[in-house]
């Protein structure tokens, strides 16, 4: 068996593997990663240069993948890969975690560098289990009763949605990781919209924190692969000249929550105001789920 280098690259999370090919992995290679994966929360694999093919079928080792549900795909031969090319708009210059708009959003993301600046358009990650474990008692005993809408207002489609614990547990290590992300998340079903407003600005900006992330620096050809039910993600748009990554994403993970709601959704039962939009997209998905009768803020 080829040896591999494993470096770590923060105290948080980050490893960095030399000695790989992802090309063509074998069952041995693919235990292997998934090892080091639950150890590391993302990886990174220098100088593999692995074709189109040879990225989905990667992605394959590690369950069902798919493309993109919102984006247009650069490459029709091969569905199951998205393509994002910053000449297009495409930096995701918002901490998140992959499609958690979606009821069994994804697994874990497989990027592949395609090309880079010479400087500039990193990409950061933190751990939400490093987050989630730095949180005072009391914080982590109110977050673990809460749940949030998240929905896909990024991509232009505010009517996907779905709800999701604020706090996860990771199905194989049992680790318990904060679920709540500037991008995707609107607002915590049981708090009051401005309740939810303060609880989601504090959570968000907490997951920033310097200790609980790492930095990479791209190369042409290093493909990243991380564990989206334990991290987020965030690209620095510092950049000029063209940057494309090709990713395919493994989807189908159900989400378990580390306790259930102890609370109801709360919507204001007065007569409508002009603060009943902020609890229109709330009502509306609770209606549609058949958890209400009544969607009347309007």
């Amino acid at each position: 068996m080829k040896e591999w280098r494993v470096k770590r690259l923060s105290g948080s999370l980050g490893a960095k593997i030399e000695g790989a090919d992802l090309g063509a992995p074998t069952n041995s290679d693919i235990d292997r990663i998934k090892s080091l994966l639950l150890d590391h929360k993302v990886l990174f694999f220098p100088a593999q240069n692995i074709s189109k093919t040879q990225h989905t079928s990667l992605g394959k080792c590690f369950g069902p993948i798919e493309g993109h549900p919102n984006l247009k795909n650069a490459h029709p031969d091969h569905p199951d890969l998205f393509e994002l090319a910053a000449s297009q708009g495409g930096v995701a210059d918002e901490w998140h975690s992959d499609l958690t708009f979606q009821q069994r959003p994804s697994v874990m993301s497989i990027l592949h560098m395609v090309k880079c600046p010479p400087v500039g358009g990193d990409t950061m990650w933190a751990s939400m289990e490093h987050a989630y474990n730095e949180l005072s008692e009391p914080m982590k005993e109110l977050c673990t009763g809460l749940t949030a809408l998240n929905d896909a207002l990024p991509h232009n489609r505010p009517d996907k949605m779905t709800i999701h614990p604020v706090v996860r547990v990771h199905p194989v290590t049992g680790k318990k990781s904060l679920y709540v992300n500037e991008h995707f998340t609107r607002r915590i079903v049981e708090m009051n919209w401005s309740e939810s407003k303060a609880m989601l600005e504090y959570l968000t900006n907490w997951i920033k924190s310097p200790q609980f992330t790492v930095r990479y620096q791209w190369s042409e050809g290093t493909v990243g692969i991380w564990d989206n039910r334990c991290t987020q993600h965030y690209v620095l748009n510092d950049f000029d000249g063209e940057r494309i990554i090709q990713r395919v994403t493994v989807v189908g993970d159900k989400v378990e929550a580390a306790s259930a709601p102890r609370w109801s959704p709360s919507l204001s039962k007065r007569p409508l105001t002009a603060t009943s939009r902020h609890d229109r997209q709330l009502a509306l998905y609770l209606k549609d789920m058949g958890q209400i009768t009544d969607s009347s803020p309007e």
